[in-house]
């Protein structure tokens, strides 16, 4: 291959259309940009706006090549809304698979697009199920983008292989999970995912069972995790199950130095104004506040909401609460002159910029893998308070293993709408925080997420596992380029 065939090499990214699968896509793209390839990412009319603020940000520099397609949705075949073109918007589970037969629809415009830009490669979220078969059609390699842990693809696996929950007398018994693990590892049948369990909707379980179909088809798969995090199930996920794979996160880190994007300009725009946020942040005190975002898409309700605020007024330490707007009235669940000590963004939050700043000391997280990932990455202890997804299963991996972390108290997984989760008392929430921010228990864990922040940078830096993942990845593409 000569050198100027090398310098055009294109790789066209696919996401899943939710802001946990956007967001991780957006950053691959400019991770792969970096090494001289020029990215594509495609997607949708309306989530076009997601990706575009990033990319012009970029577009001064002439060493990035970033660029976006667009693809139009089939909401109307599919049964959907105009304009409900993400899964952020959905508000049952009719609409969810609604949802995903549009993304089987787009099967067709895709194949369109690869036949006029023939790309060299394909990097496709785990959800795109078909991307793997298109991919093959015209002679490039897709590789399967896993947005989660390396951790909770094991105990996926061994779930489904052992079925160790079958036998309880009910669902609150513990057990634990078998094969040849690091560490041991409980859980309750209420804490898992349907599909674990072989059960819920019968469209979710043929999705999951193409999905690890196409995955297992792939040339391999790229994972949003560094090996020094969870080497031992990098390690199973390789030797016992048996997949090719990359871990080159954490992304962020790669532009760290001098580029201020990962705090202003990831995701959707931040509801509140980024300078106002710090500067509220610097008139408090080393690892004084406690930073609470339970998700963009978790269902949280007005009484349980009420609780956590409870509960911060009698912890006494100043907080940041996260809010998604889903509804038009939060008077009654905000306890009078509550706000005169925190900082309550009602929207989107700049989460990188907080978390990393010297006064953060906690944070209380639904657990989605991006957001543990950005605890990691700032050092930053959690209070964990799963939903649902595998979201109980990073649980497991933060206060058990890592060690990181102190479970709040949740105990049930719930779908993403049509349920709200067991409420959570104030004393509970009260106890979680407390332990996480005050005492001996709470310097340890300290100390541990801030040993972890080290070893995520250095996964990045020349000649640590991270980088040398990703230049060995871009070396083999390459290589196989026709």
């Amino acid at each position: 291959m000569t050198s100027s065939e090398e310098d055009h090499f294109r790789i066209f990214f696919l996401p899943f259309m939710a802001p946990g699968h956007m967001i991780p896509t957006m950053d691959m793209a400019r991770l792969f940009a970096t090494r001289g390839i020029k990215s594509t990412i495609v997607t949708t009319p309306a989530n076009t706006a997601f990706f575009t603020e990033t990319i012009q940000l970029h577009s001064p520099n002439p060493g990035l090549e970033i660029d976006l397609l667009t693809m139009q949705f089939p909401y109307e075949a599919a049964g959907l809304p105009e304009g409900c073109e993400n899964a952020d918007s959905l508000n049952s589970p009719e609409m969810f698979y609604r949802f995903f037969k549009a993304i089987d629809l787009l099967q067709h415009p895709f194949e369109n697009l690869l036949e006029k830009f023939q790309p060299d490669c394909l990097i496709a979220d785990h959800f795109v199920h078909w991307a793997n078969s298109v991919a093959g059609k015209f002679g490039i390699p897709c590789l399967i983008f896993h947005g989660s842990s390396y951790f909770s693809q094991c105990i996926t696996n061994n779930l489904l292989r052992y079925e160790p929950y079958k036998n309880l007398s009910s669902d609150s018994d513990t057990f634990v999970v078998p094969g040849d693990f690091p560490d041991e590892i409980k859980f309750t049948k209420s804490e898992l995912s349907p599909y674990d369990k072989k059960e819920g909707p019968e469209f979710l379980i043929e999705l999951m069972d193409k999905v690890e179909d196409a995955t297992r088809a792939s040339y391999g798969v790229i994972m949003n995790s560094f090996y020094e995090l969870e080497s031992g199930y990098a390690d199973y996920y390789e030797k016992v199950m048996g997949f090719k794979h990359w871990h080159i996160a954490p992304f962020s880190l790669h532009f760290d130095e001098g580029d201020n994007i990962e705090a202003d300009h990831r995701g959707k725009k931040a509801s509140i104004d980024v300078n106002e946020c710090k500067r509220w942040l610097d008139e408090k005190q080393d690892d004084s506040v406690l930073y609470v975002c339970l998700g963009s898409m978790s269902n949280v309700s007005d009484d349980q909401l009420h609780e956590i605020a409870i509960a911060l007024e009698a912890l006494g330490q100043n907080f940041i609460l996260v809010v998604i707007v889903r509804r038009e009235d939060t008077k009654e669940w905000v306890p009078q002159g509550f706000e005169t000590r925190g900082l309550i963004i009602r929207g989107w939050a700049p989460q990188p910029m907080i978390l990393n700043h010297r006064g953060v000391g906690g944070f209380v997280t639904h657990c989605g893998w991006n957001s543990i990932l950005e605890g990691v990455v700032a050092g930053v202890p959690m209070v964990t308070w799963p939903h649902h997804a595998e979201q109980f299963y990073n649980e497991k991996l933060v206060t058990n293993v890592l060690k990181i972390g102190i479970q709040v108290g949740a105990t049930k997984w719930v779908p993403r709408v049509g349920e709200h989760d067991i409420l959570i008392s104030n004393k509970q929430i009260l106890n979680a925080m407390s332990r996480l921010l005050i005492g001996e228990e709470a310097q340890d864990m300290r100390r541990r997420a801030r040993e972890f922040k080290k070893m995520a940078r250095k996964a990045i830096s020349q000649g640590g596992s991270s980088w040398s993942h990703l230049n060995a990845l871009v070396k083999e593409l390459k290589a196989h380029k026709r």
